[in-house]
């Protein structure tokens, strides 16, 4: 369908276009010179979990580097409501998200959600990603991935493993997971970690895909076995062990992601300043080494690469939701 030339014949319109372009650049770099005048707020999830701690190691840095206070604002629960604070508001770069996967997978899990994603986030960063591991308990007569698969496959439907809330790293790595080796393993669903793990080391679940801060330990005084991480490389944190991918499921990854977003229609320049110094932030050996303390690896990059990376994960997630008739519990 042609659309009608809507362009006015008088010669003025060019030289409004010049006008508002002058006053767009100034106010552009007007904002770039005075940004930020005052204290930066920081909407993230609940205390006490790993994008709480993330935030507060990054807020604590961008402080020191902007020269302003840079607040965490912790809002438990779901994710729909800090992705409802961020996108009411104001587009001045003082309201900040830094969240989760489930910000952008929420949407494929539901019927409807109150924002979207492309009409009212601006992408700032990625900051953070962080695997999980595989583990079993030892009474599994399985201690690789090739073995663990030949098992699932003569004992369909026999194994089962422990999963937090859909939509979380510990429910996407284990689809991904049977997806790929087409392999039947059953799924109990725990509403609190302390009770899956609970079962977990008591062996009345054969294994799981949790997070790092949570089994190193008990991987340590043997009570479970590592087979492999999640991630496309070894983690710091467990050199020792393989991924997924290397051990029999080539191009295997799934990892949870943390980014930095503002409200659409936040001022490019000031985007590019929240980027910059939050790379600042993340380059820095000693913030470096508390994430890799816990398993979590330090990204970077521009808003451009972020927006691309989550695009890829949307699709990805997207179709194994769609082949596995996956929905929000």
């Amino acid at each position: 369908m042609a659309f009608p030339d809507l362009r006015p014949s008088s010669k003025v319109f060019p030289a409004v276009l010049v006008a508002l372009s002058s006053v767009a650049a100034y106010g552009n770099a007007y904002a770039a010179e005075t940004y930020p005048a005052r204290p930066i707020r920081i909407i993230t999830a609940g205390a006490g979990g790993a994008s709480d701690f993330a935030t507060r190691l990054i807020a604590q840095g961008l402080a020191g580097s902007l020269g302003q206070q840079v607040v965490v604002d912790n809002r438990g629960g779901s994710v729909v409501v800090p992705a409802q604070l961020l996108a009411k508001s104001p587009t001045d770069g003082y309201t900040l998200l830094l969240h989760g996967s489930t910000l952008w997978l929420t949407p494929l899990l539901q019927a409807s959600v109150p924002y979207d994603l492309a009409r009212d986030f601006a992408p700032v960063a990625l900051t953070n990603t962080s695997p999980n591991i595989l583990a079993v308990h030892p009474s599994l007569p399985a201690r690789s991935v090739k073995e663990l698969i030949a098992l699932a496959k003569a004992r369909p439907g026999a194994l089962n493993y422990s999963s937090g809330a859909i939509g979380g790293s510990s429910f996407l790595a284990p689809e991904l997971f049977k997806t790929m080796a087409r392999v039947n393993i059953a799924r109990i669903a725990y509403k609190t970690d302390t009770q899956e793990l609970t079962d977990l080391l008591a062996g009345s679940v054969h294994l799981t895909f949790g997070a790092m801060v949570a089994l190193v330990p008990h991987i340590g005084t043997g009570r479970l076995r590592a087979l492999a991480v999640t991630s496309a490389r070894p983690s710091a944190l467990l050199p020792q062990v393989p991924t997924i991918a290397a051990s029999g499921l080539p191009g295997y990854e799934a990892v949870s992601l943390l980014g930095m977003w503002a409200p659409a229609g936040t001022p490019v320049a000031t985007v590019r300043i929240l980027n910059q110094e939050t790379m600042r932030v993340l380059q820095q050996d000693e913030i470096r080494r508390k994430f890799a303390n816990i398993g979590v690896e330090t990204v970077g990059g521009s808003p451009e690469q972020f927006a691309a990376r989550v695009k890829d994960e949307t699709v990805k997630w997207g179709r194994i939701f769609r082949d596995a008739g996956i929905r929000a519990e």
